[in-house]
């Protein structure tokens, strides 16, 4: 594939047009950095592009947000008047079309091309093979390919002779009707994806190790995360924590109430499960909650209690990995979604490359991401710099400490962070941080 450009080594690439990387060309855009964004599929909107032909889209029919639109959309682009307080993914993708049209950045944007190996060349640029062998050379990368494509599977003893999948595939319950269905898991997807096929199954089980705390996606009418604002956000975890759980029950009561058990472990030490219908269903009898998997046998399922069923379909809503295909091991080894960068951004050990948009909030990606971007450009532009090798690995080794004590141990984790402390961090780094020259 040949593209008309200045020379590259002077550009900047971007890996990726989901949500996260279009913030990103639109802010290096605005800096006057040139830059190249590939983008594997024909369209825009990664994620949240239903059937996208890139392949790595987890969304599905049903698909809303779980956070609202004011906490969703970027900055200096609202979404529309008429959206309603949690869009589908219809609306969120015609959004980011019109994010596009309106910064006009379209045009920088390379679709159908697959970056497929980025590594260190000898200059201190970057090397970028493209599908079909094509190599060019940037002064910078910024890596945004999501980390919502790339399944993990748990590994349970026995056979199971029905059939699996992951939520990653699941688009429509259709395929499910008067069928026997088993969901392990208990986040977002999985009450998601419970809630739409208990409607047409037999029968629907969610099985959860820990089970979760349920948070309605409302709260005396307002969406709920409307109550996490910037101000509260300077008070004491344990204080947040408290007031938060009290809204929360005071919104829907107890969720053991509906039959969900409550947690072992405190509220906020996990990623929240946001859902309205979930308590509802399970209260209804549509769905039925079962422990951990012990172990499988031809169709059937036991469980840690030593009750069994049959099943003829699971759905494993477990997560996903972090990976980068096209990065070598010894450029940035993933271990258990650990990806041990400067603010979730800055690879310490290797100039000029950058990952946009990997983090896991309390809120939505795009702002975080977009406030990402500013950093980043600010980098390449020399309107700031970075601290010392040994300050980010510090830093780096400060925060895992601090997401340890916080959430418990799981893949899921590695990557949280917290909306408002976050912007609060990348502006103080911005501050302390910028060239005086």
């Amino acid at each position: 594939m040949k593209i008309e450009q200045t020379e590259t080594s002077a550009r900047a690439c971007i890996i990726g047009a989901g949500a996260s990387g279009m913030t990103t060309a639109k802010t290096l855009q605005e800096h006057g950095i040139a830059f190249d964004c590939f983008e594997k599929g024909s369209h825009i909107g990664g994620n949240w592009r239903y059937l996208n032909d890139n392949g790595q889209s987890a969304a599905y029919h049903s698909l809303h947000i779980n956070s609202s639109k004011g906490r969703s959309c970027f900055s200096d682009f609202p979404m529309p008047d008429d959206y309603p307080e949690y869009p589908n993914h219809k609306q969120i993708s015609a959004y980011f079309e019109s994010y596009v049209n309106h910064f006009k950045f379209r045009d920088k944007i390379i679709f159908n091309t697959e970056v497929q190996d980025v590594r260190p060349s000898a200059d201190g640029a970057w090397q970028v093979e493209l599908a079909g062998g094509e190599k060019r050379n940037y002064r910078a990368v910024l890596v945004a390919n999501g980390h919502h494509w790339d399944p993990r599977w748990p590994d349970f003893s026995g056979t199971f002779s029905g059939e699996t999948l992951h939520a990653h595939a699941y688009k429509t319950p259709e395929m499910f009707r008067d069928r026997n269905v088993l969901i392990v898991g208990i986040g977002n997807s999985a009450v998601d994806i419970a809630c739409d096929v208990c409607r047409v199954a037999c029968k629907t089980v969610v099985s959860t190790r820990r089970s979760a705390y349920i948070l309605p996606k409302y709260a005396f009418g307002k969406p709920i995360d409307q109550f996490t604002t910037a101000t509260a956000s300077y008070l004491p975890l344990p204080l947040q924590r408290g007031l938060f759980r009290m809204l929360a029950f005071f919104a829907r009561g107890s969720q053991k109430s509906y039959g969900v058990p409550v947690p072992t472990h405190r509220f906020g030490s996990e990623h929240p499960t946001v859902s309205s219908d979930f308590l509802l269903r399970v209260g209804h009898g549509d769905i039925a909650i079962k422990p951990d998997i012990e172990r499988f046998d031809d169709e059937d399922v036991h469980f840690i209690d030593h009750t069994s069923g049959r099943f003829d379909v699971i759905i494993y809503a477990t997560g996903y990995k972090i990976s980068f295909p096209f990065l070598d091991p010894e450029i940035l080894s993933v271990q258990n979604n650990e990806l041990n960068l400067y603010h979730n951004v800055v690879h310490p050990e290797r100039p000029n490359l950058y990952f946009m948009g990997f983090l896991q909030p309390l809120g939505a990606i795009m702002p975080l991401a977009e406030w990402q971007a500013k950093w980043v450009a600010g980098l390449l532009s020399g309107a700031y710099t970075l601290p010392d090798r040994a300050v980010m690995q510090h830093h780096i080794a400060k925060t895992r400490r601090q997401m340890r004590r916080r959430y418990f141990d799981s893949p899921r984790h590695t990557i949280q962070v917290d909306f408002f402390p976050y912007i609060r961090a990348l502006r103080k780094e911005m501050r302390k941080n910028k060239n005086r020259h």
